[in-house]
């Protein structure tokens, strides 16, 4: 595809083809395995610990793993570096931050922090929810008029990056191991359905960024 727009659209050499093909095939095996150790060891994992914790009935720690898991996973997620370090650039253009490598680094680690802090929060609520059977599309309804409310006070130039940190979250590295989470611990309970139950936890993670990002800009 990028090679129709480049050649017979815009009409146009590629630059340094031999390397953009090398790169891509490297692009496309590193990801091929990455996501097949995924499904091969880490969902397996996920949806495991679910089912224990919840069959060991211990509520404290099954609510200290989804956070962790959450947290830990969105830190980690590529999307979200790439898009905290573009976010940095952008802030040293608009003057929000000085222009030194200490003040962008700090800038983008800063908003990873409290986007993973949001994921970790978000897989939280969902677990609560499975475990009381609450209604899924209140919640979503809820968070996004919550959302919109907040976008009218926020900075303009937080609102873009809010509403893109609510997307990068739920990429490859999250979405294995939330769902995981969630189908096991549907299916160890009694009276719950894993595929009404358990699923949902991605839309909570893709929404709270938005809302604790906005809060974010309009606080920092």
């Amino acid at each position: 595809m990028i090679g129709f727009f480049q050649l017979l659209v815009l009409r146009a050499p590629l630059p340094d083809a031999v390397g953009v093909l090398a790169g891509l095939v490297l692009v496309v095996f590193g990801l091929t395995l990455f996501v097949y150790g995924l499904e091969l060891g880490l969902f397996p994992i996920g949806e495991s610990m679910a089912y224990a914790f919840a069959r060991k009935g211990s509520l404290a720690w099954l609510l200290g793993f989804a956070f962790a898991l959450g947290f830990a996973t969105t830190i980690a997620e590529p999307a979200l570096i790439a898009v905290a370090g573009e976010a940095a650039r952008t802030a040293v253009q608009e003057g929000t931050i000085p222009d030194t490598l200490d003040a962008r680094a700090f800038y983008a680690l800063e908003l990873r922090a409290v986007v993973a802090l949001a994921v970790g929060t978000a897989i939280v609520l969902g677990v609560v929810r499975i475990l009381k059977g609450w209604p899924l599309h209140y919640l979503i309804i809820g968070g996004y008029v919550l959302a919109l409310c907040m976008t009218s006070f926020a900075p303009d130039e937080i609102i873009g990056i809010a509403y893109d940190a609510g997307g990068v979250t739920t990429s490859t590295i999250t979405v294995p191991l939330v769902t995981a989470l969630g189908v096991g611990l549907a299916s160890s309970i009694r009276g719950r359905n894993p595929a009404l139950d358990g699923f949902g936890l991605i839309a909570f993670a893709s929404l709270t960024p938005m809302i604790f990002v906005l809060a974010f800009g309009m606080v920092v």
